[in-house]
């Protein structure tokens, strides 16, 4: 399992292990890596990207990581600069990296998402991918097109492989991942809403005896949907090991909902005597994982990979004798450091230090327009809501700044956030009173993120020690 905010998770087998990525969408680092050597137990292994490729600037979505005569490639998704949605692909010669970006594959008027690359039954290699008509109020076609052998282009004329035709499927099927098994081709796919409070997803499958069909659908689909414990699953990768077979896709836990993000499951599936498949563990397949908590005292010159930040902001520090300095932006949101949270009662603490020069503080974080901080400056701790890019001061408190301040945050059921202050990390006062709504942050496609905030003009920067998580 990969907890946290995982969409639209990948999978492959390279050499005596497992190695799998996901989604970012507008935050950066771009895609993690972790491998594993029982599909179970993961260890982060950094990221694709480190920094933008050229010609994309935002929405890194569904990493598909492959491996094919000795090299590793990466499809993806991005936003293409004064375009539209395109696939694109990147190698290396090692699943860690470095890749080298190949740039765009394919990119329609209406966008284009959701690669996988997949040989015919005549070992022609062919790109699968969703037209994202949703975008537009349109159909969303799978298409197959044929692909050189080096991955920069796609040669000769797409077709339709299938689309939306099933009621439960409500207008939209995306995320392909096709296994081959005995005489067909199985395409497991996402179908409905995949995100947000209000999402419908779930999974299906299809046949074919032909990579470019016909292909029928199963009857009895959808093969996953939701319970009592997760809801929308779908978007993933199949792979074997030891003869045995697993899907590796996301789901939201019911717990922590929206505001936890979708999570990496593994379920096993098995092929049926009458050519179809289904998964062994039925709707009782995993539950949900709740973090033991987490301590950064930042003992690298190094951000650990847990961290994540805005694709949008030029994000700067640096690290030394346990202690993070973050240079400020003077955006709204200031410049922001922020990891995923895995339950929805949880409370996180920083110690800010008095040599700061900038608004410093902790933050609960929805994107570059929303979010809840508290901030200490100028011996002034603020409250601040910043709501669809307007910031207005919910609570503060005068005090005088001692050398080193613990800033908390407590978080009830997602939704309801006290903030609070200590001058000597025992004592606690209370900020707000009345507990802040949180319920606005989470973007549709990305869970909340608890971190860290310097706001101010460039050249000021906040110093930060001991960042600490605890789940409740």
């Amino acid at each position: 399992m990969l907890p946290g905010d995982h969409p639209d998770p990948s999978v492959v087998k390279i050499r005596d292990q497992y190695w799998a990525a996901g989604t970012t969408s507008n935050w950066f680092p771009i895609f993690p890596l972790y491998h594993s050597k029982d599909l179970v137990n993961w260890e982060a292994a950094g990221h694709v990207f480190t920094e933008k490729p050229a010609w994309a600037d935002y929405y890194m979505w569904a990493p598909e990581i492959t491996y094919d005569n000795g090299k590793v490639y990466m499809y993806y998704t991005a936003h293409k600069k004064n375009g539209s949605l395109c696939i694109a692909a990147a190698v290396a010669e090692k699943p860690e990296g470095p890749y080298k970006d190949l740039g765009p594959l394919i990119c329609q008027e209406y966008g284009s998402i959701d690669a996988f690359p997949m040989r015919d039954e005549n070992g022609k290699l062919y790109m699968i991918w969703k037209e994202d008509g949703n975008s537009a109020g349109k159909p969303t076609p799978i298409w197959a097109a044929e692909m050189r052998e080096d991955r920069t282009a796609l040669v000769g004329e797409k077709k339709e492989l299938f689309r939306a035709d099933a009621s439960w499927e409500k207008g939209l099927v995306e995320g392909v991942s096709i296994i081959k098994h005995n005489n067909y081709f199985y395409a497991l796919y996402a179908a409905a809403a995949c995100c947000g409070k209000t999402c419908n997803y779930g999974t299906g499958v299809a046949r074919a005896k032909n990579l470019l069909g016909p292909w029928e659908k199963f009857p009895g689909n959808p093969v996953l949907s939701g319970n009592a414990d997760w809801k929308c699953p779908g978007h993933g990768t199949p792979v074997e090991k030891d003869g045995r077979f697993y899907f590796l896709y996301h789901a939201y836990s019911t717990s922590s909902g929206a505001y936890g993000g979708r999570q990496g499951l593994l379920n096993e599936f098995e092929f049926t005597p009458d050519g179809w498949l289904r998964f062994l563990n039925g709707k009782d397949y995993v539950r949900p994982v709740t973090s033991p908590g987490f301590v950064d005292d930042f003992p690298d010159a190094r951000l650990a990979g847990s961290w994540y930040w805005s694709i949008f902001q030029d994000v700067r520090y640096a690290i030394s004798q346990n202690t993070l300095r973050l240079k400020a932006l003077p955006a709204a949101c200031g410049a922001y450091i922020g990891r995923s949270v895995l339950s929805r009662n949880y409370n996180a603490e920083v110690t800010v230090m008095k040599e700061s020069t900038s608004q410093a503080g902790i933050a609960l974080i929805g994107d570059d327009k929303n979010m809840v901080y508290a901030t200490i400056h100028n011996n002034h701790i603020r409250l601040v809501e910043l709501r669809k890019g307007k910031a207005a001061v919910i609570a503060q408190k005068k005090i005088k700044m001692p050398s080193q301040l613990v800033l908390k945050v407590k978080v009830a059921n997602n939704t309801q956030a006290s903030f609070m202050y200590s001058t000597d990390g025992v004592q606690f006062k209370i900020l707000n009173v009345k507990a802040a709504d949180i319920s606005f942050l989470p973007p549709w496609d990305r869970a909340v993120r608890v971190g860290l905030v310097s706001k101010g003009p460039l050249g000021a920067e906040a110093l930060f020690r001991k960042f600490a998580l605890v789940s409740e």
